[in-house]
């Protein structure tokens, strides 16, 4: 393998390249390194021979249009073929709900359909003999081809990590690679090296570790597995695809974990811990990087060109180019999502505008136009976009089509069964049994019962990026649309059944055959980015300590399998359990845990972040202030009790969530949104979770990006129906509605709060005519005008009228506040 060369800032308790990039299984780190972050040459191991002169001919001949169109990528919902061949996008992407024809479950043979169809409008011959550049499509294959209908899910990156088994994600790389070229796809947004620091960020499962250097290892072996062995004719060849190193930089380490936010200290003591990372995935061949949404000491990243160009192409060597992420240059002081020269001129090579495209373009053109961005940086990073693509082999006369590549249109490579036996056992390496007296493993002709309703749940078994953005319960996601999977449950009853035992499965935990033990399978619900963000590390949803506690009640010995995307405090199950295991989020082979379970393989999962032992949230990157440190996890040889753990909470008691209905584009726990004509009874239709696109009864909710991706809703009501939220049980409290008028009704619009004959009206119309398009505003509805409020409130409408809701939620005010609109 060829390597860039590596030097270190300063000399210390730095690794080794081999160490850092080639490494196979090893044991994770009992503790951080605090080694300084390290310097590339600027020795591209990956040009082969003539880039350099097709490049510079290329450039030569593009117009200032063309070239242009290669740094801009919208996203396949926002655009048509016909805009492909109009405008010359040089890059595109699928959005977590983006799918063929707007159908996010469309067939594989649909993806790849319309990957030739862009490539084809892409490369149409343009007048005067101007060069044609051929597209690349982009995607978040995060934990497998995780978009696809049918393809595998390997377990998220916090499970991998638990393995620290570099061999193991080398060749999930590679499956990936493959089930992504089979769909047409060239380009994969991962792995995410983010070097997680505070638990309650909502991203923290797609990071491998707190550790840098075990990051730096898994991700670099990714990129391999990904891409192929740079030098090699295997690079780059037929089934790899280009991979994604991000997000440059410390995305995992922003304050109190909030997504997206600040993160602050010296930035060589910053850059010592979160890029250290990025060599290694340099070294390893990776050919783009993802700016990060993050900023660092108050500069967004993709605006700051100290780091982004300083840092990351000076002093790490980095040749390839730098992709923004979802309208995150918009967030740069004194930029808009359709006017950001800032971005360009800080080193970003390529924009991800999802919607605003051409408005982005056109402003890009003036400014280079009037002399706002100099030619020679267009050329720079038009320049790095054409070199990835003569690496990729998407460049001249003999690129072929996306369908005549390699494995695609290879559908039986999709969940094949190499590649499920691959998920299996990354799922059964990153099980971590943290306690267990004995009850582990299962004995042979046990009668088992299994419980919780995630144990027969493959979507929250998947989490985030599955299928859609924030992925999805059975409730949003269910059973048929994994038809290549196995669940928690089926697998267990598939094990159990072959030791001669038997398995029955109760979600609710009745049986009336006593079990000799019983598996409780509960967890987190599906998120994906910001919306996972928490304020602690409290487990709110209880289904899980009510089945243990009956269980120990019963006398009936219990074993605890936790998914989650973090550690979190989960003292009260920890008491109530004989055995525990963190199974985090394990994807489509649900076997893999019965495997542990079982004993049919040995338990071999460490931690690879320190479990917390308070519920705050403080952040606990070591010994100081863990319940389990890094490296924790036991084998199933003996027993390994626990002691009785404290379960005093201060978080518990305030419930910080309980009062959030609707916020960071997702429903409150135990909220429900409906749709139902005006004349019908009752609440009518579900919205389940109100994510992506979805329609019922006369009423659309889309996605829409207020603050960041898809973080309010759009309602388009018709005339005559009914669009509402209720609250499983009533948390109290005044209601407070952030929303945007966009179209004013022409006919009565009401609000009802409350239930039945004790619900209130209120109209709405002359609110909602003055709201019109003047931006965000903010409703608060009391007991002033609404007496005795209540869990459910309905919009109606006569005529059709379209607002939009960012954040729904219940807040105590003091009695005599009037209601406002």
């Amino acid at each position: 393998m060829q390597v860039h060369a590596i030097s270190w800032l300063r000399t210390g308790a730095g690794v080794s390249l081999a160490a850092l990039a080639l490494a196979g299984c090893a044991t994770v780190p009992a503790a951080p390194s605090t080694a300084s972050a390290p310097v590339a040459a600027p020795v591209s191991a990956l040009a082969p021979a003539g880039e350099d002169q097709v490049v510079a001919d290329l450039l030569s001949r593009m117009s200032l249009e063309r070239k242009i169109a290669q740094l801009i990528q919208p996203q396949i919902n926002s655009f048509t073929v016909e805009d492909m061949e109009r405008y010359r996008f040089g890059s595109y992407l699928n959005g977590g709900n983006g799918g063929p024809n707007g159908n996010e479950f469309a067939p594989a043979a649909d993806w790849l359909a319309l990957a030739d169809a862009m490539y084809d409008a892409s490369v149409r011959p343009l007048p005067g003999g101007e060069p044609v550049v051929a597209t690349m499509w982009g995607t978040d294959a995060v934990h497998g081809h995780s978009n696809i209908v049918g393809a595998t899910l390997f377990p998220h990156n916090i499970a991998l990590g638990a393995t620290g088994d570099a061999d193991l994600v080398r060749r999930i790389g590679a499956a990936t690679a493959a089930e992504i070229e089979v769909t047409g796809i060239d380009w994969n947004f991962s792995p995410t090296v983010a070097v997680a620091q505070d638990d309650r960020w909502g991203r923290t499962y797609e990071s491998y570790s707190e550790d840098p250097q075990l990051v730096a290892r898994l991700g670099a072996a990714l990129v391999e597995g990904l891409q192929g062995t740079p030098g090699s004719a295997d690079f780059l060849g037929d089934g790899r695809v280009i991979a994604t190193a991000k997000h440059f930089f410390a995305d995992g380490g922003t304050e109190q974990g909030v997504d997206q936010g600040d993160v602050n200290g010296d930035i060589e003591e910053l850059i010592s811990l979160h890029a250290v990372p990025y060599p290694a995935a340099i070294a390893a061949g990776v050919e783009t990087i993802m700016a990060s949404f993050n900023s660092i000491n108050g500069v967004k990243m993709h605006g700051n060109r100290e780091l982004l160009t300083g840092v990351l192409r000076e002093r790490m060597g980095f040749d390839g180019l730098v992709v923004g992420d979802w309208n995150a240059h918009g967030q740069i002081a004194g930029c808009e999502i359709a006017n950001c020269p800032q971005a360009l001129l800080a080193g970003l090579d390529i924009y991800m505008v999802p919607d605003d495209w051409k408005a982005l373009m056109d402003n890009l053109l003036a400014q280079v136009r009037d002399g706002t961005i100099p030619m020679a940086r267009v050329d720079e990073a038009v320049g790095r976009v054409l070199r990835v693509k003569y690496r990729a082999g998407l460049l001249g006369p003999a690129a072929p089509r996306p369908s005549e590549r390699g494995v695609a249109g290879r559908f039986d490579l999709l969940a094949s069964p190499q590649h499920r036996a691959l998920a299996r056992e990354a799922v059964a390496k990153s099980q971590v049994v943290l306690a267990n007296d004995g009850v582990l493993p299962l004995r042979a002709g046990a009668r088992v019962l299994v419980a919780g309703t995630a144990a027969d749940d493959v979507g929250q078994a998947a989490g985030g990026w599955t299928l859609e953005w924030q992925g999805g319960r059975a409730d949003q996601l269910p059973r048929s649309r994994f038809p290549n999977a196995t669940s928690i449950w089926e697998g267990l009853r598939d094990a159990v059944a072959a030791g001669g035992g038997s398995a029955t499965l109760s979600a609710d935990g009745t049986f009336t055959s006593r079990p000799d033990v019983a598996v409780v399978v509960f967890g987190e619900r599906p998120y994906a980015e910001f919306a996972g963000d928490q304020q602690d590390l409290v487990l709110r949803d209880e289904e899980g300590l009510t089945l243990l506690r009956r269980f120990r009640e019963q006398g009936i010995p219990t074993v605890a399998v936790f998914l989650s995307g973090r550690p979190m405090w989960v003292n009260r199950e920890l008491n109530a359990a004989n055995a525990f295991v963190a199974s985090w989020l394990p994807g489509s082979e649900g076997a893999g845990v019965a495997d542990v379970l079982t004993g049919a393989v040995p338990a071999t999962g460490r931690l690879s972040f320190s479990w917390p032992a308070a519920c705050e949230g403080r952040p606990v990157n070591g010994p100081d202030g863990a319940l389990f440190p890094l490296g924790h996890g036991h084998s199933l040889s003996g027993t390994a009790p626990l002691a009785r753990l404290s379960e005093e909470c201060s978080a518990l008691a305030s419930n910080s969530n309980a009062a959030l209905v609707f916020g960071s584009g997702r429903l409150g726990q135990g909220v429900t949104a409906f749709a139902a004509p005006l004349a019908a009874s009752g609440d009518g239709e579900l919205l389940p979770q109100m994510r992506g696109d979805m329609s019922a009864a006369g009423v659309t909710a889309r996605g829409y990006d207020r603050d960041a991706q898809e973080d309010a809703r759009q309602i388009v009501m018709r005339g005559g129906s009914r669009f509402g939220l209720r609250q499983a049980q009533d948390s109290g409290g005044a209601w407070r509605i952030s929303y945007e008028v966009v179209t004013r009704p022409t006919a009565p619009v009401s609000l009802q709060v409350g239930e039945g004959a004790a619900a209130t009206t209120l109209d709405l119309t002359s609110h909602f005519a003055h709201a019109e398009g003047k931006g965000w505003r903010e409703m608060l509805i009391t007991d002033a005008c609404a007496p005795g409020l209540g869990s459910r409130l309905a919009f109606t409408t006569q005529a059709d009228v379209t607002f939009r809701i960012s954040r729904v939620r219940r807040e105590q005010v003091p009695a005599d506040t009037p209601c406002a609109f």
